[in-house]
């Protein structure tokens, strides 16, 4: 009897599973609303500030409990965009890692009520030499308000908490201002795709933005004719090549067309191997530059149902990609 009444009561287990998910996210949602509306010249000055800091230090971020874990996310976005930061536990502040923090940096604080006491040494560090810090609380009223330079102030809105104690919504709406800070930041320094691949050279990301001319063949490698060649001819350099193409090139080394499988399907006749090469390509083929990105080119393949590229710079091929270089290299 207890299993069926186990059994009897899942689903309404689950339906309070759903509604309570629900409710913390709508929530939340709620809150970043709030936050978005309430974003006003203070963000400014605090992108200032810290910008200042890319130029000369760092950004150390430093919150203590939840506000900590999310100053640790926040430092290292911050640093993964372009600007250097650093985590500095307000604890271990005390005992010596004060030491880390310079005159040349800005300090980012993060405490929901703005009383955090182990964040009154790195408060009063600060004020003593003259360190620009950054304040994300709730209360304007607060210690850490009214010590800080510029004050992000988090908007009232309810955490997702039925008790109202755990930081739910307050440390996703500072997670979410560590993200604006971020991206803010990276629009201002100017932050590149090659500058974030210096950053990422491990894992997919690494791989998504690797270089075309990392992984293309050059030289000898790239099969190209005159279009004048018979195709018996242009065959045979298809087939020694193995990219299942040729390129066409003109009498300046100008890319002008290609010869693929599917155009050796549509132009299949008996004098086929006696025509001249240009009667069969394909005019204005699709190219990348060298330093286009291979998961760019790897997304112009798929997209053209094909499996190689030549790869050009002022009109002349100076490479050619394989579907399969890209997805040796992990580009997918």
């Amino acid at each position: 009897m207890a299993k069926v009444n186990e059994l009897r009561s899942a689903p309404a287990r689950e339906a309070g599973d759903i509604a309570a998910a629900r409710r913390v996210l709508e929530t939340e949602c709620a809150g970043l609303a709030a936050l978005a509306r309430a974003i006003d010249f203070s963000f400014a000055d605090a992108v200032e500030a810290m910008a200042r800091a890319h130029d000369r230090g760092r950004v150390i971020v430093t919150g203590m409990g939840k506000s900590g874990h999310v100053g640790r996310k926040i430092a290292a976005t911050l640093a993964s965009t372009g600007t250097p930061a650093q985590f500095v536990h307000p604890g271990e502040a005390s005992h010596g890692d004060l030491g880390m923090i310079t005159a040349r940096d800005t300090v980012l604080a993060l405490s929901n009520s703005g009383e955090t006491p182990e964040l009154s040494d790195i408060i009063a560090y600060t004020r003593r030499h003259a360190i620009p810090l950054v304040a994300l609380c709730a209360r304007a009223d607060s210690a850490l308000a009214g010590a800080a330079d510029v004050l992000i102030r988090l908007p009232d809105a309810d955490e997702a908490c039925p008790l109202s104690l755990a930081p739910t919504t307050s440390t996703t709406m500072m997670m979410a201002l560590g993200d604006a800070l971020a991206v803010a930041l990276l629009d201002r320094v100017g932050f590149s795709r090659e500058d974030f691949k210096l950053r990422h050279p491990g894992g997919q990301l690494g791989k998504r933005l690797v270089k075309v001319d990392r992984l293309m063949h050059g030289g000898d490698r790239i099969p190209l004719a005159r279009p004048d060649i018979a195709m018996a001819d242009a065959l045979l350099i298809m087939t020694s090549h193995s990219f299942g193409c040729i390129g066409l090139v003109d009498a300046e080394d100008r890319l002008v067309g290609v010869i693929t499988d599917g155009d050796l399907r549509r132009n299949m006749g008996e004098r086929l191997l006696e025509r001249p090469a240009v009667e069969v390509m394909t005019a204005a083929p699709r190219t990348v530059p060298p330093d286009a990105l291979a998961d760019q080119a790897l997304r112009v393949m798929n997209e053209n149902g094909i499996t190689s590229l030549f790869v050009v710079e002022d009109d002349r091929p100076v490479g050619i990609l394989h579907i399969h270089d890209c997805l040796r290299a992990g580009v997918d």
